[in-house]
């Protein structure tokens, strides 16, 4: 009387299914690739007295790093902050201007943002 049909081309849906992939089968957007792990340095001498990872070749050694005395001056005066607030600028340099225009664009997007067509 009833003619009933069965899907039983399907999987399954459950939780064993989550997590079973494995390196090298095919997902929905190619090979699933494995996490690489880089090699941390751990020697102390050796991250104090040389620039780690500065070798890209096969054969030699890292930049040794050489005492304060032998950089130039301006190194030590570099700004490393957050740059100062825009009242505390020259209006007479150039990076005043630039930024000026930089914070009103970002004001003007915000504004345009909210505005409904």
């Amino acid at each position: 009387m009833w003619n009933i049909q069965k899907a039983d081309f399907a999987k399954p849906a459950g939780v064993a299914g989550l997590g079973s992939k494995k390196a090298g089968k095919l997902g929905k957007l190619g090979p699933v690739v494995e996490k690489i792990v880089l090699p941390v340095e751990t020697d102390t001498e050796k991250l104090v007295n040389y620039v780690c990872g500065s070798n890209i070749l096969k054969q030699g050694q890292d930049v040794q790093l050489k005492p304060d005395s032998e950089y130039p001056d301006w190194l030590w005066s570099l700004r490393l902050t957050k740059p100062p607030p825009l009242e505390e600028m020259d209006q007479n340099s150039i990076q005043y201007w630039r930024r000026l225009r930089k914070l009103n664009n970002q004001r003007q997007s915000r504004l345009m943002k909210l505005k409904k067509y």
